[in-house]
């Protein structure tokens, strides 16, 4: 990685490692492949081999599906997709904060629009796969009506798909971090759950609302409520998206680059999140916790936070595609010494203790 970080700009290694993938020349030996019996799990009704997922952002367009599902995960989400392309925010859009180990991006949903990814994800798809696969779903930056895109969003993945991702929690694209105020986001819901009811029952996707780490006390009580009520159809949380604060220990020079920041800076702050939406709904909605994974004590400390999977991807930016075994390897260690026998009995144990 530090070879790829000297010749390449943030988004051009974004793009390269994207291939690398989509065309198996990716290394095959290491540890990503072993799977542990620790960390199988059953979250929304799917058995997992191991709880730790692929975040949306790496692979925006569905390019490489089927080689991701070959690299270790328990879960995969691509996106997010948006219902017209678009290419998202000038560059330069991609900036590093080595010495932090994080990333800031204001890409603004660059997407190539759900006609080419949908056919994409139509052939890669497979119901029976082990791999758990989601579409994460933005909205076009023109759109006045963002439930008009999210039910496009809808109707184009949501058979196709074991999970959808509703995203109105980017900071990159104006606007959209309203949708999380109440009033927005019940309309917002109820237009979606119409949509995914129109979905034949046996193909039906579970739909996750990904969510801010910014957000005030208020608003993360008014959606936990949200989310309690079955009429709104949201199966689960992912906690968190980018944030748009800036800790005091930031010690890079991009530091001050307008847009999302990722990484190990925002990772106290996305389990602290994790932390509070749990206890609001009262351990009742799986959470995906995302934001600072690196370790398998990073994942661990979510998964007591409230977690019951989670994701990573900055960390790819560091590591490489290694991280996943390393992750996996570190969580299994970690249950076995403080006596858990599956990730499910360590689900929230600092609420417990």
């Amino acid at each position: 990685m530090p070879l790829v970080h000297r010749f390449c700009d943030g988004e051009t290694s974004h793009r390269l490692a994207v291939k690398v993938v989509q065309y198996g020349l990716y290394p095959r030996f290491g540890q990503n492949h072993r799977e542990y019996p620790e960390l199988e799990c059953e979250v929304f009704g799917h058995k997992f081999k191991n709880p730790i997922g692929l975040a949306a952002g790496f692979d925006k367009d569905g390019e490489a599906i089927e080689n991701l599902r070959k690299c270790g995960f328990g879960a995969v989400e691509i996106g997010s997709v948006t219902p017209m392309p678009q290419k998202g925010n000038p560059k330069p859009r991609v900036f590093r904060l080595l010495e932090d180990d994080g990333v800031i991006n204001r890409y603004g949903f660059n997407s190539q629009g759900v006609g080419a990814v949908s056919n994409r994800v139509q052939k890669a798809y497979d119901p029976k796969s082990p791999v758990f696969f989601g579409v994460n779903l933005g909205k076009n930056k023109a759109t006045d009506d963002a439930r008009l895109d999210y039910e496009v969003g809808v109707n184009y993945f949501g058979a196709h798909c074991d999970y959808l991702v509703i995203n109105v929690s980017s900071p990159n694209t104006a606007g959209l971090r309203s949708m999380q105020n109440k009033d927005s986001l019940k309309k917002l819901m109820d237009t979606v759950k119409d949509a995914v009811n129109r979905i034949d029952s046996e193909s039906r996707p579970k739909v996750l609302l990904k969510i801010a780490p910014d957000l005030i006390d208020s608003e993360k009580k008014d959606i936990a409520d949200i989310v309690m009520d079955k009429k709104y159809g949201i199966d689960g949380l992912i906690v968190s998206n980018t944030t748009i604060s800036r800790p005091d220990s930031l010690q890079s020079d991009n530091k001050d680059e307008t847009g999302g920041l990722s990484g190990a800076p925002v990772k106290l702050i996305s389990t602290e999140c994790v932390r509070q939406m749990y206890k609001l709904t009262k351990g009742a909605i799986p959470i995906v916790g995302c934001g600072g994974v690196s370790s398998g004590a990073d994942a661990y400390e979510k998964i007591r936070a409230g977690s019951s999977l989670v994701q990573l991807y900055s960390a790819m930016v560091y590591q490489g595609f290694p991280v996943v075994g390393r992750v996996k390897r570190e969580l299994a260690e970690l249950l076995r010494k403080d006596g858990f026998k599956n990730v499910a009995e360590a689900v929230g144990a600092d609420h417990r203790s």
